[in-house]
């Protein structure tokens, strides 16, 4: 695996850098809920700062246009959606003052950047604010990268997106990857080439997402572990009754399709659960009860994995030397349909550093690797859910081109 990394770059010192981050975090009532993003980004931050880099610092967060319709240019009104609490929160951990400023691109930007002294950063506005940024412009990225000597891509999170700011900039300045990319990069790299057995667990709904993964890894894998909402629609392709659980028809069509096309399931790498929790009501409320697979009616809703099926998904977890985790395995926002996915995340946590080389990614997925307080024990805990999928299904990762190979 080549990467040209930041570590590289000759006579870095006093240069000005765009740095291409993934803040895309919460926030609530103006404050960071989740600084996870911001801290994993903090060694690229610190190397540059190092050597008295002057750093710009770009990134995007939630879709502010998504109700903006074909609206032209930046997008008002959108307190909610500003990077400027981001900032604040970066400044904080860093201990150091982070200047904010109100846009991403225009006079007001190059004034700015302009008059940057060593070692300072500067936040710019949430680079969603332009459409010109998801449509990858050409022009955009141009005058985002006039601001800087060189480009750093250290947002992973959205590598696989061709937006202008991880794809077209690197057209018109020399391009690098940020210490976290490089590091994203080398450990996915690990489960594509592992130590066996690989055991990957996946949850979450869609198979659509998860389907070039399990058809890129599928002949180093030795067990498949699916769980979640993914299960109900392999459970519903095999004839099994999963009453009135979250399923939906196109990915129940996958699921045959994949049963039928894929020789590797012929050999029970892929393992379904044996027991569900389920309730009557789609909420969750009112009785709540376990069942075997060949036991639930058409009233039931599926909400979690059983104690059967934990301690079957364990057992595969803890004769593994590579683990890969993307998704939960229930309705994991409320408290009682979370166990299968805390109990899972603790095995993963207990069996990686040292016994297995472990990969954790995906937003629910990492926020339940944290309530067990295990999260440090995991080897890699990634910052892009989606990106991960796609990086180990062998799509285009256009923010990799020309940085990583």
């Amino acid at each position: 695996m080549k990467i040209k990394s930041i570590r590289a770059v000759k006579k870095i010192a006093g240069k000005k850098v765009f740095l291409r981050a993934d803040f895309n975090i919460p926030l609530k009532n103006g404050k960071v809920e989740d600084d996870f993003k911001i801290a994993a980004s903090l060694p690229t931050i610190r190397f540059l700062l190092r050597y008295k880099c002057r750093v710009i610092i770009g990134t995007h967060l939630g879709r502010p246009l998504k109700q903006a319709g074909k609206k032209t240019g930046r997008q008002e009104n959108k307190k909610e959606y500003s990077t400027k609490p981001i900032a604040r929160r970066l400044g904080e951990l860093l201990g150091r003052k982070v200047k904010f400023i109100d846009d991403c691109v225009g006079p007001k930007v190059r004034e700015a950047a302009s008059g940057m002294k060593e070692g300072e950063i500067l936040m710019l506005e949430n680079l969603r604010f332009y459409k010109e940024e998801k449509e990858n412009d050409k022009e955009f990225a141009r005058e985002l990268a006039s601001l800087a000597d060189i480009y750093v891509n250290n947002a992973f999170a959205v590598s696989h997106r061709a937006h202008a700011s991880v794809s077209a900039i690197k057209k018109y300045k020399p391009a690098y990857a940020g210490l976290l990319l490089e590091n994203e990069v080398l450990s996915l790299k690990k489960i594509l080439t592992p130590r066996k057995p690989l055991v990957v667990v996946i949850g979450g709904a869609k198979i659509k997402t998860k389907l070039p993964m399990l058809k890129k890894i599928r002949r180093n894998a030795g067990k498949v572990l699916v769980g979640g909402a993914l299960a109900n629609n392999f459970l519903s392709a095999l004839g099994y009754e999963v009453g009135r659980s979250l399923v939906d028809e196109e990915n129940i069509k996958l699921a045959k399709k994949i049963y039928s096309k894929y020789k590797f399931l012929g050999n029970k790498k892929i393992i379904l659960p044996l027991d569900v929790v389920v309730s009557k009501r789609k909420d969750g409320g009112g009785k709540v009860s376990v069942k075997d697979i060949d036991k639930v009616n058409k009233s039931d809703v599926i909400l979690d994995i059983g104690p059967r099926t934990i301690k079957l998904f364990s057992a595969f977890i803890k004769e593994a030397r590579t683990i890969a985790w993307n998704g939960p395995m229930g309705k994991f926002e409320s408290d009682h349909f979370r166990h299968g996915t805390l109990s899972i995340a603790r095995v993963i946590a207990a069996r990686s550093t040292g016994t297995a080389f472990g990969v954790v990614g995906g937003g629910e997925t990492v926020e339940a690797l944290k309530m067990t307080k295990m999260m440090d024990y995991v080897d890699w805990v990634s910052t892009g859910g989606g990106a991960m999928l796609a990086f180990l299904g062998g799509e285009k990762m256009p923010g990799l081109k020309g940085i990583a190979r």
